[in-house]
């Protein structure tokens, strides 16, 4: 295993660090994964409405689930690499009773009933659910419902589609990692137009 670099003394170089940093930083007891998520909170709320990224801020959640997870580690349970890590995930996967809008107005309010199997999956893993981030309407795209999703980069461009939140997110240090989909570019795309690391499913 890596051994990371000492903890950053800034907030905004621990929000850029990569999750595998940060995985080792929470492990070796140098990072709360509630610090850690007020740092991501606080840059959503400075940064988010300009690059049109986040759909859904799931801040009191993910305080509760970060707490939680800070807990389960001072007694000694480590569930992954993921513990503790929040993360965005793209709006066009069903969580129960948060709204999942596909990016489109006449889905505008929609609320499933239950988690898709990998919200399950990354909850069971320790992983900390922080926002929804923008997915062009109908996973086509970076235009979705409530604007144009930014690179962060250049906001004069859009970050590309259709996992535009994820990537830009990313990007912009807002969470530790992001889930998108994949039909015909929609993680690879939007990671090279941004300049993440996307791993496209097969």
């Amino acid at each position: 295993e890596p051994t990371p670099p000492p903890l950053p003394s800034t907030a905004e170089d621990i929000a850029f660090a990569p999750a595998w940093q940060i995985a080792a930083w929470i492990r070796q007891g140098k990072l709360t994964s509630r610090t850690l998520t007020d740092i991501y909170i606080e840059r959503i709320h400075a940064r988010g409405s300009r690059l049109e990224c986040i759909v859904t801020l799931l801040a009191d959640n993910a305080r509760k689930e970060a707490e939680a997870c800070d807990k389960e580690f001072a007694k000694g349970k480590l569930r992954g690499p993921l513990h503790g890590l929040p993360y965005g995930l793209k709006d066009l996967i069903d969580t129960a009773g948060i709204a999942t809008e596909w990016g489109a107005e006449p889905y505008r309010g929609r609320l499933p009933d239950s988690d898709a199997t990998i919200v399950t999956r990354l909850q069971e893993a320790g992983a900390v659910l922080l926002a929804k981030t923008t997915c062009g309407a109908i996973a086509y795209g970076d235009i979705w419902r409530g604007g144009h999703t930014r690179n962060p980069w250049n906001i004069q461009e859009g970050s590309s589609g259709s996992s535009a939140g994820s990537a830009t997110a990313v990007a912009d240090g807002l969470c530790a990692f992001a889930i998108g989909t994949e039909t015909m570019g929609s993680i690879t795309s939007p990671s090279a137009r941004c300049g993440t690391v996307g791993l496209r499913p097969r």
